[in-house]
């Protein structure tokens, strides 16, 4: 999800700015296997087999559609650009219909997250805003309570709660803290995990003083003599990070090298750090943080960003930030492979994995895929439709 910002502002890091080159000018104006494991790596997706009309390679048996391409229309509306973060949500209305939400990764508050309404035949419905001015939106995570976490990756950011439907207003929950927010997932205990995307970035906590209700309540971090071992947790003194930033007030805070994806089963919690292309899984029945497993040159996983728990089989999904451009499958026995792979779009990551409420069909986006007729590099949004219950061995 890029290196994160420096600023309240939202200004960009040079790696992001030279993501983003060539569209300055258009943005102006507008049960689970504990410890680590690093499988060999499986065997790529055979050129030529499995490749579908729009250009991924896919298992046998799958399909896939476009769902929207940066700066082209959906439903009557602009779908913007560097597509991020995204979960599906239950259409209460509508029987059997869904919601996907989005982010994009654009700043200088061109930030956002767009929503998308899918009849029960996956027909798009609708298409509309929730949130807008926000800026560098990355990652979030869903809420139990049916909204959306939206998260703005630069110093200055917060997490944004998304009504997907749009019925409600987005709120700014600055209890959650200020910093370079990535991914957020609502654990069994009631609290909301938190990444952050810096080099030394940390993890955190934050604890509700009524359940489902994040305006008030206790920001901590993750501390301890190292990791993997146990974590103790101890409260932020400033979370809103005007006397300096969230991850240096307690000094035996943790630090983890780029934090990106984060989701959770029963009382485990999973999450991603880019810099040394790790999955990371936390007990919350031990307090202990562990290696789930170690990517890397010449692993299946070689770069690593969002993440998916898929609860039906334990198995996770990570998108991969660069490397081959891949979404890999990490299964309960350690085993991984490819779910798909995209060619031809270097320059861009994988991002948003997640499956229709039914988890029949699989959304993600190539964040910088060719777009409009000029196929500039402002995202692609995808579905992937196929065997996923035998393909996962849901249960």
């Amino acid at each position: 999800m890029g290196d994160g910002t420096t600023a309240n502002d939202g200004a960009v890091t040079r790696r992001t700015a030279l993501q983003w080159a060539g569209t300055a000018g258009m943005l102006a104006v507008g049960s689970v296997v504990v410890g680590a494991c690093a499988a060999p790596a499986s065997a790529p997706l055979p050129a030529g087999l499995g490749t579908d009309p729009n250009g991924l390679y896919l298992q046998p048996g799958f399909s896939s559609r476009i769902i929207g391409r940066g700066g082209e229309q959906v439903f009557g509306i602009d779908y913007r650009i560097f597509p991020d973060g995204a979960a599906t949500f239950p259409d209460a209305a509508v029987p059997g219909g869904w919601y996907y939400v989005v982010n994009h990764e654009i700043p200088g508050g061109g930030g956002g997250v767009t929503s998308v309404r899918f009849a029960p035949d996956g027909q798009i419905t609708g298409c509309f805003q929730p949130l807008t001015g926000t800026s560098t939106n990355c990652a979030g995570g869903a809420t139990p309570w049916g909204t959306w976490l939206s998260g703005e990756e630069y110093d200055g950011g917060w997490i944004w709660e998304v009504d997907p439907t749009a019925s409600a207003r987005p709120v700014a929950r600055t209890a959650l803290g200020t910093f370079s927010h990535e991914a957020a997932a609502v654990a069994q205990d009631g609290r909301v995990y938190l990444t952050e995307d810096k080099s030394n970035g940390c993890l955190y906590r934050f604890t509700p003083d009524r359940p489902a209700d994040l305006s008030v309540g206790l920001l901590e971090v993750a501390c301890g003599t190292s990791a993997p071992g146990t974590v103790v947790w101890r409260r932020v003194p400033d979370p809103s990070a005007t006397v300096g930033p969230t991850r240096t007030q307690v000094p035996d805070a943790l630090q983890f090298d780029g934090g990106e994806g984060i989701d959770c089963i029963g009382n485990l919690i999973w999450f991603t750090t880019k810099g040394d292309v790790r999955v990371w899984e936390y007990d919350l029945t031990t307090q202990e943080v562990s290696i789930r497993f170690q990517g890397g040159a010449g692993q299946t996983l070689d770069a690593v960003d969002n993440l998916l728990a898929d609860s039906s089989s334990g198995a996770l999904l990570v998108a991969e930030d660069g490397g081959n451009l891949e979404l890999v499958v990490i299964r309960p026995d350690g085993s991984s492979e490819a779910v798909v792979r995209v060619e031809g779009q270097e320059g861009s990551e994988i991002t948003g994995p997640c499956f229709s409420p039914d988890g029949q069909r699989l959304y993600f986006s190539s964040q910088r895929g060719p777009a409009t007729a000029a196929g500039l590099p402002f995202g692609v949004t995808y579905e992937v439709s196929g065997p996923w219950d035998a393909y996962l061995g849901r249960s």
